[in-house]
């Protein structure tokens, strides 16, 4: 007989009672008609059984509860006067930290894949030594497991390989990866020394520690002298928060750090070979930073260590229009109506770098009198009637307002024809043309006169002279002794505890010193 289920058990249970229930009114109850306990207990047992089941779900109903109960994925910081928590968390952090930089590889495992790449080579073209698929995965096995991460896989190999007709490999620049990861990864734990809360983000003032303490590092800072390093401290670190921090927010991600340029460009300055040219268009560089800061000494002509908008006015050539002046000192952070270093810095980051979404939000902010969160006809006509009042001034013809209007907007092709947006100057890719037709009147002129300039470009290179002319390093050279900058709040000079370099050991290999400065992070991913 087949097992019943617990609805024919049921079933039949309640049948049963209900038949028992009729004959004890009749009154012909007998014990063929009554329920027995056993019968009672084991549907009791049953239904036990079967609300248990219910209630275990299935594979199938276990995935599905997953996404209605969510499990705890943050935690949030504990408050700094819990003084046992927050010291729990540093402890943590700091054995983590720890634990990254034991499985880092050090100088000598260094060494050691060099010699097996130099040994295990099969090949040589004009005078580079390469190696096979079947050469770097033996390459792996003979270097042990501490370097199974950069030999194990395929995707290494493929990333690095460069059309090869014989699908070979470099070993310099196989080598070039294995020393750009292992800095990548020492100063990723160098930055995260400086995060004080552990959050992955870094405030401005552990960002100036960082570099602070970088300095002493870099062959090419040798010169500086001491009272100067705040004010390098100000301009390395305002580079950085410019581009990465452009809503002002007072902190930078470390990621974005690590994945942007500006820590090779600074970094660059370890090697004490570079050219004159190079050191000219590093933002980092000794020479650089001098003749920055010899330009804002020599516009602060009261000396007083800010700039007001008089002095601001001399910039560059001069040409500056005196109502985007106006408005650079009223979107921007001053105290008591001038300008301080920190300011400045931000300043000439936008001017030199107009191209730059950063750059072009900045002047949008600026360009944007109503703040209605674009440029409006209004906002055109209120810069450039500034124009016109300039070239009236210096003699030169005037053009309409109907004209430029038309020709700004004929060159943003705004998806609004009656506003441009940041959105459409960045896609227009004509945004710093915009910005130079309205506040400055050399940018102005070199538009109004770009085909005679090029037919003539001898007239460009004469004004490029003019602005040449002050030397920068005389400039530099009146930097003052124990200077300060400006009103700047707790500023890069603070003493802080001793946390190291960050920035990795230098390795002499001169054959893959050039690939390994070209390659990018996402290279590396």
């Amino acid at each position: 007989m087949a097992t019943m289920s617990w609805e024919q058990r049921l079933q039949q249970f309640v049948e049963a009672k209900g038949s028992s229930s009729s004959a004890g009114a009749a009154g012909g109850a007998g014990p063929s008609g009554a329920v027995s306990a056993a019968s009672e207990a084991d549907v009791e047992q049953m239904t036990v059984q079967c609300i248990a089941d219910w209630h275990t779900p299935t594979a199938a109903a276990a995935a599905a509860s997953t996404y209605q109960h969510i499990p705890r994925f943050y935690r949030k910081c504990p408050d700094e006067n819990d003084a046992v928590r927050m010291r729990v968390r540093e402890e943590a952090r700091a054995r983590h930290v720890q634990r990254l930089s034991k499985e880092m590889l050090t100088n000598s495992d260094l060494d050691v894949v060099w010699a097996l790449l130099q040994r295990q080579y099969s090949s040589q073209e004009n005078e580079e030594k390469m190696i096979n698929f079947d050469d770097f995965v033996r390459v792996g096995q003979e270097a042990g497991e501490k370097f199974s991460s950069y030999f194990t896989s395929p995707m290494v190999y493929a990333k690095l390989y460069q059309q090869d007709p014989r699908g070979r490999l470099p070993i310099s620049r196989l080598y070039a990866y294995i020393m750009r990861k292992v800095w990548l990864q020492q100063t990723r734990i160098g930055l995260s020394l400086y995060d004080s809360h552990g959050t992955g983000v870094l405030l401005e003032v552990d960002f100036e520690n960082y570099i602070l303490e970088l300095i002493p590092t870099l062959p090419q800072l040798n010169g500086l002298e001491d009272s100067f390093y705040s004010f390098f401290v100000c301009s390395a670190v305002r580079k950085f928060f410019f581009f990465l921090d452009p809503l002002r927010t007072g902190k930078v991600k470390v990621q974005d750090i690590m994945s942007c340029k500006f820590l090779d460009e600074l970094l660059q300055l370890r090697d004490d070979k570079l050219t004159a040219d190079q050191q000219r268009c590093n933002w980092f560089s000794a020479p650089h930073a001098l003749r920055v800061y010899g330009q804002y000494l020599a516009l602060d002509l009261d000396h007083n260590g800010m700039l007001s908008k008089q002095e601001l006015m001399g910039y560059g050539t001069g040409t500056l229009s005196p109502v985007f002046v106006d408005r650079v000192f009223d979107e921007c952070l001053t105290y008591e109506g001038e300008m301080d270093y920190k300011g400045y810095l931000d300043f000439v980051l936008a001017m030199e770098n107009r191209k730059e979404p950063q750059a072009l939000h900045f002047f949008v902010r600026l360009l944007d009198v109503q703040n209605l969160g674009y440029i409006d006809m209004f906002s055109v006509y209120y810069f450039f009637k500034d124009i016109q009042r300039m070239l009236e001034a210096h003699g030169q013809p005037m053009v309409q307002f109907e004209d430029v209007k038309d020709e700004i907007f004929d060159m943003v092709k705004p998806v609004d024809s009656l506003k441009i947006t940041l959105e459409d100057l960045l896609r227009c890719g004509q945004g710093d043309t915009v910005i130079s037709l309205l506040i400055d009147l050399k940018g102005f002129w070199l538009y109004e006169n770009r085909e005679q300039l090029a037919a003539d470009p001898s007239q460009l290179d004469a004004e490029d002279e003019d602005d040449d002319e002050v030397d920068d390093m005389e400039l530099a050279s009146s930097v003052p002794s124990g200077g300060h900058v400006g009103n700047q709040g707790d500023g890069a000079g603070g003493h802080v505890g001793n946390h190291g370099d960050g920035g990795g050991d230098s390795q002499d290999v001169l054959p893959v010193e050039r690939e390994f400065r070209e390659m990018s992070v996402e290279d590396l991913e």
